[in-house]
């Protein structure tokens, strides 16, 4: 009996974060009050499926826990610890996140539609086809995680860490991205349309075939990345480093590139590009341009771009309020 115990107990804790003091749940023929606030540790605990929502839970573990299509809308589980959890298909609209980690959590299919989770640790993590819209995201880590397909649409990911990580086929339409950083990301048939990426830096990024029309790159670099067939169509290109990058078959109709630097880029069959545009760029003898289109060369020109800063990192949360109520759990008498 006492692995049964030690499984109440563990699921009576995570429970315990309603904001509805002395609801009661039902766990088999026990009845748990819930309590204001907790924190603790459900380390591979099974809560799959588990109503969850408005639940506080402030620097608790949950390492290896399944919350396989739990809901946790609007519950605050803030500085907690979510390595390797399951919550594919979880439910966490509305919820406060901030300073958790997610680091190789599953979220395939998630919801965290206008979560709040700066600072937010997701390396690694699957996020692939996860609902992140209208999510506040500054400063957070998504270094190397499986986002194929995700929707980060309208997001605040300013500051923001996506090294490595895969975002084939997401849309990361009207996303605050401001000086966040996309190295070696995978962005392949993505759409970042109408979205600020002023100062972002998408170096050895591989952006075939994505979406960047209307989109503020104001200092942006973009230097050896892949952007074949790539749209840049009315594109703030503005003070951008395009160095050595590949824009063969691009689009480039009404794109802004005043004082761009264009040295050794590939823009061979680039689409919509003028000599207009092109004089004023800055290339050289390596620049690649569509036929009868010839770089200027800028030889000592000094380009100034203002840097927005961060934002700052979160405050750390507040310890949990002293439980209102308390649970005794006991073994069951032997039938």
């Amino acid at each position: 009996m006492t692995s049964r115990i030690a499984r109440l107990i563990a699921a009576a804790a995570l429970m315990a974060g309603s904001a509805v003091a002395g609801q009661a749940l039902a766990f088999g023929d026990k009845e748990v009050a819930r309590q204001t606030a907790f924190g603790g540790s459900c380390v591979k605990c099974e809560l799959s499926g588990r109503n969850l929502a408005g639940a506080r839970i402030v620097g608790a573990n949950f390492s290896g826990a399944a919350l396989v299509g739990a809901n946790l809308q609007e519950a605050r589980f803030h500085a907690s610890n979510f390595v390797g959890a399951d919550l594919s298909r979880a439910d966490l609209s509305d919820a406060g996140m901030s300073g958790a980690n997610f680091q190789g959590a599953n979220l395939s299919s998630a919801k965290l539609r206008a979560s709040e989770a700066q600072g937010v640790m997701f390396g690694g993590a699957n996020l692939s086809r996860a609902d992140l819209s209208d999510i506040n995201a500054t400063g957070a880590n998504f270094s190397k995680a499986m986002m194929s397909n995700a929707v980060l649409r309208a997001g605040d990911f300013r500051g923001g860490q996506f090294d490595g990580a895969d975002l084939t086929r997401a849309i990361l339409n009207d996303i605050d991205g401001t000086a966040a950083q996309f190295r070696w990301t995978k962005l392949q048939g993505a759409s970042l349309r109408s979205a600020d990426l002023r100062t972002s830096n998408f170096s050895k990024a591989d952006a075939r075939e994505a979406n960047f029309t209307d989109a503020d790159l104001t200092g942006a670099m973009l230097g050896w990345g892949r952007f074949e067939r790539a749209s840049f169509r009315s594109a703030d290109l503005g003070s951008a480093n395009l160095t050595g990058a590949s824009f063969d078959g691009a689009d480039f109709r009404d794109a802004d590139l005043r004082r761009a630097m264009i040295a050794g880029a590939d823009f061979s069959g680039a689409r919509g590009l003028t000599q207009d545009q092109v004089d004023e760029a800055c290339g050289d003898s390596r620049t690649k341009l569509p036929g009868g289109l010839v770089a200027k060369n800028c030889h000592g020109m000094r380009v100034i771009v203002k840097t927005p800063r961060p934002p700052a990192p979160p405050a750390p949360p507040a310890p949990p309020e002293t439980p209102r109520y308390f649970v005794s759990l006991h073994d069951e008498p032997a039938r």
